[in-house]
């Protein structure tokens, strides 16, 4: 059956892959059942030694493009779309797991929400929780609470109100989705440049719904769609490499929003602040982590459409339990931020938790 909003060849799905093992398959067979209408989709391998690829390729699931070196994320995405023919792209990281119809609940967002350049749905990680992946703009005060606290008290109120981790998740905008797994427009990607490249791995999907808000597209919450994540597969074992391209990312996120004489002094506290919480975090674990989810995954109230609920028994049948993977879509009371603010010097926007492909 073809999808309503989908004649064929309109919906490429591109996936950055680095050694990705087993998950490679997870998404790729969980993807067969998250939308009824026709895809393609495009590995863009950053350099994996594990075979995966290679034999997904094989096998006919998916088309195999070689970067010829490791680009990093948004650099694999950028060359994914230039040889992609979808009108709408699903940018996503190879340890997604699709719960049935999730594919199908963000295309059918796209009715609802015409100045969507980027939708993302609910992230659910492997012990249950529901990552923040839809937050607010970073801003000064709730950045210096959360990089303060946050990773000690993940429930403070300066971490809650950025991450938006109060009531029933609601479908609505935010000021940025996680990376990991987006729909996007690809007329709004290719109006704001794509990815900025300089970004090898965080922060380039902040940047990313940044500029799209600039120039007039909406980034979407739709926690009717549900996807799990492993994360940390590309670098469970180069913590150090991780933690490093993280507050290297944030620096330069915050370096271009301060830019000329006037905040030379603060580029100077946010690079000595970020320096030493690089370093603490190494000895620190937990700071490096930092804040963990604080809500589980059962907040998600199970609501969806015929086609979807039929999607969903097939996939259950078949594979794993979708229990709690949607919710209630309820109004759209959120609204893009006037003025993004900043981050605090020690922030970490992208916890140890959220995949990256180094």
């Amino acid at each position: 059956m073809t999808h309503l909003h989908q004649p064929a060849a309109t919906l490429t799905v591109i996936v950055v892959t680095y050694s990705p093992g087993p998950h490679l398959d997870t998404f790729l067979n969980s993807l067969a059942t998250a939308t009824t209408g026709p895809y393609d989709v495009l590995m863009v391998d950053n350099g994996s030694t594990d075979g995966a690829p290679e034999a997904a390729a094989a096998a006919g699931s998916a088309r195999l493009l070689r970067t010829g070196a490791n680009v990093g994320y948004g650099g694999g995405l950028n060359r994914g779309v230039a040889d992609a023919s979808g009108s709408w792209l699903v940018l996503a990281n190879p340890d997604i797991r699709w719960m049935p119809g999730a594919l199908d609940e963000l295309l059918d967002a796209t009715d609802r929400w015409p100045a969507a350049g980027a939708l993302g749905p609910a992230i659910r990680t492997e012990d249950g929780q529901l990552y923040p992946s839809a937050r607010a703009l970073p801003s000064l005060g709730r950045g210096i609470g959360h990089a303060l606290v946050g990773w000690w008290w993940p429930a403070n109120p300066w971490t809650a109100a950025y991450r938006r981790e109060r009531g029933t998740p609601a479908e609505g905008t935010a000021g940025w989705l996680s990376g990991s797994c987006l729909l996007v427009r690809r007329e709004a990607f290719d109006a704001v440049g794509g990815f900025d490249e300089s970004y090898f791995m965080f922060m380039e999907d902040l940047d990313l719904c940044e500029r799209l808000g600039v120039a007039g597209w909406q980034s979407v919450y739709v926690p009717s769609a549900v996807v799990e994540h492993a994360g940390g597969h590309s670098w469970h074992h180069r913590p150090t490499r991780m933690l490093f391209h993280h507050h290297r990312g944030v620096y330069r996120y915050l370096s271009r929003r301060y830019r000329g004489p006037a905040y030379a002094p603060l580029r100077l506290v946010l690079a000595v602040g970020l320096a030493g919480r690089f370093l603490l975090s190494l000895l620190v674990h937990r700071l490096g982590h930092g804040a963990a989810p604080t809500r589980s995954a059962d907040v998600l109230t199970p609501v969806a459409s015929p086609s979807t609920l039929a999607l969903r028994s097939a996939g259950e049948a078949a594979s794993h339990s979708a229990s709690g993977s949607t919710v209630d879509l309820g109004s759209s009371t959120a609204r893009p931020p006037t003025s993004p603010g900043v981050l605090a010097p020690s922030a970490t926007n992208v916890p140890a938790d959220q995949d990256r492909e180094v």
